[in-house]
């Protein structure tokens, strides 16, 4: 039999947790130290371009206030086997240029979104994933092995209309190191709440309403106006002066200024993404490094070095304010329950000297290490602040700290993992462990898996964590499941094969005329949003 899961639309509309009052639209005005570069939204797989794409484009499923998947352009679905998926299409539904929203649109998409030549979101639809039209608004989903987490890998997964594609050049995805742009990079046709009226990367990004959006506003806006202001300080003073409603990130040190100026206040709480340090373990010489000939961080004990000679206490009270919570693995506590069973490594800068000079590096060696510092909370400051304590052990770091746009064209696949050492940061679109080690930590160019190790750009690699991902995939028995992911975080563990640092706290600083959900996976959606003049 069958396991029918009827899904009504109305699921879509979580309850409000604020009564929007009867005012006129508003117009709200939102900074974030990044740019928004790209409109395709198969580019940059970031938190706050993701979010910034939500307000235009719609996935068959999406996550409600508490992060639970719910239905967007599918409003049903059904599993007929346990390799076949049933997808029921949301009726009426038009693109912004009036186009109909129809299952061709889902299967063009679900092939644009696994071109590995520009998409960064390959993995969120598996390989195997064969989809079928139905009818107009049916789509079965066709399997090659049980995936219970299918819906949940969708989210961030956009759906782009087939016909508007084709007729302006965009069939393929844009590439994050794209040096012109495409006409889908600089223009969006979802069928999302919001419409794009103007896009100037670097500048400003103006979004009107949609007035023919299938669903019910939650807010009671009538354009967003997003500006790019890099540095902290002019971005804290345009939330205090008025000039903007929301900021991301309030800078740590300024917390408490924004709380207490009665204009503004700063909501906090838990994120579930992990920021980590990774090393290129695959190439024979490194790209930017005075070791020539051979590749240091190939060495176990050189990789266990660094990983010692980081203070993640010194970073969290020091750099972060005490707004960090030290992590032993590369996923937040809260999406793994068994994560209270590590313990990080202890700091031991004498015996990361040991273990350099048993590597044949008693005087250290220099390396190259890309850091961004528009992205995450305080990331350039981390980055400063390992420099100094990899120079306590004899190692020399030359940092490369660049806005996003610049480290992701550098570092991602499409740019051809172009990095030496580097600081990245990552939230599961599953919230899920699997993600992680599919993603982060699987073994990049897997012919029976062109995705695996999709943002594994220091390319660590251990064949026996690959086996127990892929069963991990398939496990329905929650207790099994867990002691398996529970395996492969030992085995990434003790190769060293990334230094996780710390899960960083969301800090959104917001008038007191805005009130906005806050989610912990830090995305800024204003489509839950209302402002009072």
């Amino acid at each position: 039999m069958s396991v029918r899961q009827t899904l009504l639309a109305a699921a879509l509309v979580s309850i409000a947790s604020f009564v929007i009052s009867p005012v006129s639209a508003q117009t709200l005005r939102y900074a974030n130290q990044g740019d928004l570069k790209s409109l395709d939204p198969y580019t940059l797989k970031e938190t706050t371009t993701i979010a910034h794409h939500a307000h235009v484009y719609e996935g068959l499923v999406t996550r409600d206030k508490n992060l639970k998947i719910v239905p967007a352009l599918a409003e049903s679905w059904e599993t007929l086997t346990p390799t076949h998926w049933r997808f029921h299409l949301r009726k009426n539904v038009k693109f912004h240029n009036g186009d109909p929203f129809t299952a061709d649109d889902v299967i063009f998409s679900a092939t644009r979104v696994r071109d590995p030549k520009g998409s960064n979101f390959t993995s969120n639809v598996p390989a195997d994933a064969k989809f079928v039209k139905v009818d107009d608004n049916t789509v079965d989903v066709m399997l090659d092995s049980p995936n219970p987490i299918l819906i949940s890998q969708w989210d961030g997964w956009f759906i782009m209309d087939k016909k508007w594609c084709e007729e302006n050049n965009s069939v393929a995805p844009t590439p994050a190191s794209a040096t012109t742009p495409s006409y889908a990079s600089l223009h969006e046709n979802g069928t999302g709440p919001f419409i794009i009226e103007s896009h100037q990367p670097g500048v400003k990004t103006v979004f009107k309403v949609n007035p023919n959006w299938w669903g019910k506003p939650e807010h009671n806006l009538k354009e967003i106006v997003f500006t790019p202001i890099a540095s902290a300080a002019t971005r804290v003073a345009a939330l205090l002066s008025g000039e903007v409603d929301v900021i991301e990130p309030v800078p740590i040190q300024d917390i408490a200024r924004v709380n207490s100026s009665g204009t503004a206040t700063v909501l906090t709480g838990p994120e579930l993404r992990t920021i980590f340090l990774g090393m290129d373990q695959v190439r024979d010489e490194l790209l930017y490094s005075n070791v020539k000939g051979k590749n240091p961080f190939k060495d176990v004990r050189v990789r266990e070095a660094f990983f010692k000679a980081i203070d993640v206490d010194l970073i969290k009270n020091r750099v972060m304010r005490g707004l960090s919570t030290p992590s032993a693995l590369m996923i937040a506590p809260q999406l793994f329950p068994l994560s209270k069973e590590f313990t990080r490594p202890k700091f031991d800068p004498d015996t990361a000297k040991k273990l350099l000079a048993e590597a044949g590096y008693p005087e250290g060696f220099e390396v190259t290490m890309d850091c961004p510092n528009d992205r995450y909370v305080n990331d350039g400051a981390i980055c400063e602040a390992v420099v100094g304590m990899l120079a306590r052990i004899g190692v020399k770091i030359d940092l490369l700290a660049q806005p996003k746009q610049q480290y992701f064209a550098k570092v991602l696949k499409p740019g051809g993992f172009k990095t030496s050492f580097y600081l990245l940061g990552w939230t599961p679109a599953s919230s899920d462990s699997q993600n992680v080690l599919h993603d982060i930590m699987g073994c990049r160019d897997d012919p029976k898996d062109p995705t695996r190790g999709e943002a594994n750009l220091g390319g660590y690699c251990n064949k026996q964590l690959d086996a127990l991902t892929d069963k991990i995939l398939l496990e329905t028995d929650t207790a099994k499941r867990d002691q398996m992911i529970k395996q492969a975080f030992e085995i990434g563990l003790k190769d060293y094969g990334y230094i996780p640092l710390h899960q960083q706290a969301l800090a959104w600083g917001v008038s007191k005329k805005v009130k906005i959900h806050q989610r912990a996976d830090n995305e800024v959606l204003f489509y839950w949003a209302t402002k009072q003049e």
